[in-house]
């Protein structure tokens, strides 16, 4: 690595702005024709399934279930533990990272954005954009078609409301919804 490309790096890892042309080296992480075979795939050939996954994903833990189709950006940047369940057209927007905990389920048309892009737009040219990680913590439920922002992290065991913009962090054990998400409750045990 180059010091120019330490220098893009840094930004990057430190949520600063940068552009496609300056990141451009990061290009043969992207997994778009793995991901394209895995969308392909028979779904009753669940060990090819694996096999792919495997090359895909920055790291997938056991008994995950992805359903396809799904999309990414990179793929390599997404890391997902023990016994998720994705549902069809999850989307990941992994420039950087996204961290899936254990026990996590994500319903269908589920949108996670670690990147985006500055409102002026003389500062959007060559598709200058900016990424801060998410982090999904461990038995988090997220429903139908919530976008999930960039830098944005979804405390233990939380629900998700379907259709929610997710811009701000979400404490454990509660359940949130609406656009802007907002917490409408805590998650008790009235609620085994």
């Amino acid at each position: 690595m180059d010091d120019r490309e330490a220098e893009v790096l840094d930004r990057i890892g430190r949520g600063l702005l940068y552009t496609e042309s300056e990141a451009a080296f990061q290009n043969p992480r992207r997994r778009a024709d793995l991901i394209f075979e895995y969308n392909n795939t028979r779904p009753g050939d669940p060990d090819q399934r694996r096999k792919l996954l495997e090359r895909i994903l920055g790291s997938v833990g056991a008994r995950t279930v992805l359903l396809s189709p799904f999309h990414a950006g990179f793929g390599s940047n997404v890391h997902i533990g023990d016994d998720f369940f994705g549902n069809v057209n999850l989307t990941f927007v992994d420039d950087v990272e996204i961290r899936i905990g254990d026990g996590v389920m994500i319903a269908p048309g589920v949108t996670l954005t670690t990147t985006g892009h500055p409102i002026h737009p003389d500062l959007r040219e060559d598709f200058r954009r900016f990424s801060r990680p998410i982090v999904i913590e461990d038995k988090v439920w997220i429903g139908s078609h919530v976008v999930v922002l960039p830098g944005v992290r979804i405390g233990y065991g939380s629900v998700i409301g379907a259709g929610s913009v997710v811009t701000h962090d979400i404490p454990p054990m509660t359940v949130a919804m609406g656009v802007p998400c907002r917490v409408v409750r805590p998650i008790t045990d009235a609620d085994r």
